[in-house]
This record gives C-alpha cells, sequence and structure tokens, in this order.
C-alpha cells in the first residue's frame, strides 16, 4: 500500500534530498508524526504552526505536509527571546492583552501544532512572579478554549518540541546526544521504520491498563515520597500516544476536585515559567492544597498557587510509561512521561476526562514510583514499582 511504500522508501537513509534539499530523515519522521497522526490532517482544515523561528527546519516540513494532506497551513513564528522582551518592555494592559491572531485560530481553526523551541531557558528567573502570574491570566482563555473544542473533536491539537542548544544543555548533554535521545523518545529515530504505527500500537496497548482503572473508584499511592488517596469515580482516562504530546506515553485523568487527600514530596524539580522549583511537598486536605514548601522558589510556588480559586487544586493525575526518557531533562514534555513514574498537575484539568477545576496554571510535578512503592485501586494492585501489575 502506499502508507508502506512511503514509510519504507522515505525512511531508508538517514539524511534524503526532498526537492534539491539535504533533510534529516528524524524531522521528516516528526512531520508525518504530527500531521497524519496526531492532527489527522484532512483536506480543507485550517492548522496554527506555532514555534520560534530556531526550529525553522521542522516548521518546513510540516508546512509540506500539512499541504500535501490538502490543509491550510497558518505560521506563527516567535522570536526565542519574546517573553524576556515582553516582561521587560510591557506595561499593564500589554500583559493583559490577548493575542489576536492566537485567539482567532483558537476560536476557528481545525488544528493547532505547537513547537516549543527556547534557544535560552533561564531568561525569565528574575521576572516578578505576579508579571507571569498575571499574564498567564490572560492567556488562559485561548488555552480553555483549545481545551474545550479539543474535548468536542472542533479542534485536534498537538504541543511537541525542536532539540535546541540550550534544551541539550539543560539536560546535562551534548547536542547530537540530545538529538538522538529526543527523536528516539518520540519515535522519529532511525530504527523506527514505520512512527505513524508505533504511536498506533502504544494506543492499543495503553488501552488494557486504561480498561483496568477506569471506572473504579479510590486510588491510593504510597511509598518512601508519598502517601497520598484520590477519587477517579465517574472520570475517564485519556490515552496519550501521540495525539497531544510528542514525545508522549502516559495514561491520565481528572481527579475529583474535593478528594485528594495525605501528602507527596515530588522527586525531581517542577518547572513553571522557566524557573525550577526543588524538593516541593504537598499536603492535600479535602483536594485543596493545605501545606506547601520547597527547597528553592519556595515564594515562586506559593505565588503560583495564589493565581485563582482553582490553583491549589489538581487537575490530573497521570502515570508516565515511555521507558525511552530515561533520565530527568528539565523540560516537562519529557519528564512527564518517564516511565516508572506518577505526576500530579495543580489548577486547569482537561475536561473531556470529567475535570471540573478551572486555574489559568497547570503545573506538572513528577514523583519517581520505582523502588518500594505501589499503586492500589479500590485495594487492588494496580501498579508496583515503576510497572504494572497484571
Amino acid at each position: 500500500m502506499f502508507h508502506d511504500i512511503l514509510f519504507s522508501s522515505l525512511y531508508t537513509h538517514p539524511e534524503i534530498e526532498i526537492e534539491g534539499e539535504l533533510s534529516d530523515q528524524r524531522i521528516v519522521k516528526m512531520a508525518h508524526i504530527l500531521v497524519d497522526h496526531s492532527t489527522g490532517i484532512k483536506p480543507g482544515d485550517r492548522v496554527v504552526i506555532e514555534a520560534t523561528t530556531a526550529a525553522e527546519d521542522l516548521v518546513r516540513e510540516v508546512y509540506q505536509r500539512v499541504l500535501e494532506k490538502g490543509g491550510h497551513p497558518h505560521i506563527l513564528f516567535s522570536m526565542p527571546d519574546q517573553d524576556v522582551i515582553l516582561y521587560r518592555s510591557a506595561g499593564p494592559k500589554q500583559l493583559d492583552f490577548v493575542p489576536t491572531f492566537h485567539k482567532l485560530a483558537a476560536d476557528q481553526f481545525e488544528a493547532r501544532i505547537r513547537i516549543y523551541s527556547e534557544t535560552f531557558l533561564r531568561g525569565l528567573e528574575g521576572v516578578d512572579p505576579a508579571l507571569q502570574s498575571r499574564r498567564q491570566k490572560a492567556l488562559a482563555n485561548i488555552q480553555q478554549v483549545i481545551l474545550r473544542r479539543g474535548a468536542t473533536g472542533a479542534m485536534r491539537w498537538v504541543s511537541t518540541m525542536y532539540p535546541t542548544p540550550a534544551y541539550a544543555e539543560n539536560a546535562g548533554m551534548d547536542l547530537e546526544a540530545y538529538r538522538d535521545f529526543f527523536y528516539r523518545a518520540c519515535h522519529a529515530d532511525v530504527q523506527t521504520t514505520d512512527p505513524v504505527a508505533y504511536w498506533q500500537n502504544k494506543r492499543e496497548e495503553q488501552k488494557k491498563h486504561i480498561a483496568r482503572i477506569e471506572g473504579h473508584g479510590l486510588v491510593t499511592l504510597k511509598g518512601p515520597n508519598v502517601d497520598l488517596s484520590l477519587s477517579i469515580l465517574g472520570r475517564k482516562f485519556n490515552n496519550s500516544s501521540g495525539y497531544h504530546n510528542l514525545p508522549d506515553g502516559e495514561i491520565y485523568t481528572g481527579p475529583v476536585e474535593d478528594s485528594a487527600n495525605g501528602w507527596v514530596k515530588f522527586t525531581y524539580p517542577a518547572m513553571y515559567g522557566g524557573r525550577a522549583v526543588e524538593g516541593v511537598e504537598l499536603r492535600f486536605e479535602k483536594g485543596r492544597v493545605v501545606e506547601a514548601t520547597a527547597k528553592t522558589n519556595q515564594d515562586f510556588l506559593h505565588e503560583m498557587l495564589e493565581t485563582d480559586s482553582g490553583a491549589r487544586y489538581l487537575g490530573e493525575f497521570a502515570i508516565g510509561t515511555n521507558f525511552e526518557i530515561d533520565r530527568y531533562t528539565g523540560n516537562i514534555l519529557f519528564d512527564e512521561k518517564i516511565g516508572g513514574t506518577f505526576h500530579l498537575a495543580l489548577g486547569m484539568g482537561y475536561p473531556e476526562t470529567g475535570s471540573m477545576n478551572r486555574s489559568a496554571i497547570h503545573w506538572d510535578m513528577i514523583c519517581d514510583m520505582r523502588t518500594d512503592s505501589e499503586i492500589r485501586v479500590d485495594g487492588e494492585l494496580f501498579y508496583r514499582n515503576g510497572a504494572f501489575a497484571f
């Protein structure tokens, strides 16, 4: 079939020539996953492609692939240091302003492909957290529209990234090693013959885990870093297999809002708004964070918790399933998928899971479960020491 011929001929060599240009085949594979699998572009679809100028070669491949599928691509480029300039120069009304074209795409377009591609990751460390919180409130409307339309199928969206030197440095790797790590985690590497088929198979595998947990009530997590209970009664689990994130690999839901009780110490730094908050410990009562401490940037943690009434409640409970991501990188797009971990997100929940929590923030925090740890569902063992129990 054409699908098989396309991948077997297109991905034979690490570098291929397309219309006179030498292109990394891994970038071509990424474009195929994003367009063919993640967003399923069809003729007539309007597609917004968001990235910084650092990701130009991936944007070019995505643009071409959208055209090949009959869609209408619209590129929204930003400068890599655009947020630094914004916080340095913008006044209150400008921070409150909702970007016109981003809002238009969120309201009307059929698909959104967002490519994170920062070149300087510490640029916002000196920014007043109150300014960041204010800007998050302005942008929350766009995100909420995307999530709401995504839940109904009116918009297909995906977030990915492009391996820049800054991401590599943050992960403690040289650029080439980081690129190999990134494309392997996305299964857009040389060894993956058909990346779209890989993610389709991953979806089928994860369906089995979801079938065992969905429809139950009480989830209890115990281990050296957690003693927590929460309810998933009436909630739907999402099968995260290359549709909304790339790299991907997790199952997740929105816990019942007033159900979390207990404590958790997150074993990896919690990244948000360009800041790393290390050693976060949270204590919950009736779903609400009633105590929060951190070894670094504790003031920032407290500021974010005061963003709005939903910021102290959970919007997500998830289990990571991507064992190609075998290290912490300081990038949440990777780290929340680490096989053998779970994560919780403070703030906004995903409507399609049944979550009713609304907030301007969605802050993922990750805890390792690979040693002396377990998850039980209505008392039955579901997960132990980083692996699903059968």
